[in-house]
């Protein structure tokens, strides 16, 4: 079995531009196991999906000890590195955030998602501020000789999904990937973006690989791929879907 150190750095060899690892996101340790027999390459939990499929609204409100005995038993479930949805990281101040990191670590994920809106307020973090929880923390990952894949997230697209994004949206987003690689991100996601000249731009632009959601009216995943996005992730789509299958297969047992 490999350690936990070299699935983390497997996971950052995967994020490749123009052939983007694709994360069919799950939520517990059975879809992990499942997605992972399918040939999957990397696992990765959505925030949605593990919330919904434990009765919680998305948002934090899943309670921080139940969302990491869940990641600790999808990490023992599957062979390939896994990476957690960390939503906000459950603290705002650093001293919180690194404690919180320091039990993500223990837990064997090899990277997180880590997004810059504000959990349970109004708008999102401050370049300053958001950078220095992220160099928080990197410097937990490096104090455990972990190279955590921190995939860090800007909402500045989604708080704007669906409509147009400007030119203007694009110039703060490249600002935030220079600032969050300096702070020791790995990578950028941009979720809510779909235009592909612009998800183009942004792949030539960002220092660091770019992490494009599956939408509806996106580019499809070949399409992606040759606009430069090193990873393609999927999610609630899979739970709702499953969600959709499972509400119509109980519908025909009960005739509704």
């Amino acid at each position: 079995m490999k350690s936990h150190q070299q699935k983390a750095h497997d996971l950052a060899a995967l994020h490749i531009k123009g052939e983007p690892v694709i994360l069919f996101n799950i939520w517990d340790a059975g879809s992990a196991k499942v997605v992972a027999d399918a040939g999957a390459k990397a696992i990765a939990t959505g925030s949605h999906s593990v919330a919904a499929a434990n009765g919680f609204e998305d948002g934090e409100s899943l309670p921080l000890d139940f969302a990491l005995a869940n990641i600790t038993r999808i990490v023992s479930a599957v062979d390939v590195p896994v990476t957690l949805d960390f939503e906000g990281g459950y603290a705002r101040d650093s001293d919180g955030l690194r404690r919180n990191i320091q039990r993500v670590v223990e837990t064997g994920a090899a990277g997180i998602n880590f997004e810059d809106q504000i959990v349970g307020g109004d708008g999102i973090y401050c370049v300053e501020e958001q950078s220095h929880r992220i160099a928080a923390i990197r410097d937990v990952a490096n104090d455990n000789d972990v190279p955590l894949f921190i995939n860090a997230r800007t909402d500045i697209f989604l708080k704007t999904y669906p409509a147009i994004h400007t030119c203007g949206q694009l110039e703060e987003v490249v600002e935030r990937a220079k600032a969050y690689a300096k702070a020791g991100a790995s990578g950028l996601f941009a979720p809510g973006l779909r235009d592909p000249e612009m998800i183009r731009e942004l792949c030539e632009r960002s220092p660091l690989p770019v992490n494009i959601m599956v939408l509806p009216d996106a580019p499809s995943n070949v399409e992606l791929a040759k606009l430069g996005v090193a990873r393609i992730s999927y999610g609630p789509g899979p739970y709702r879907e499953m969600i959709a299958s499972l509400k119509s297969a109980a519908g025909e047992v009960y005739g509704s």
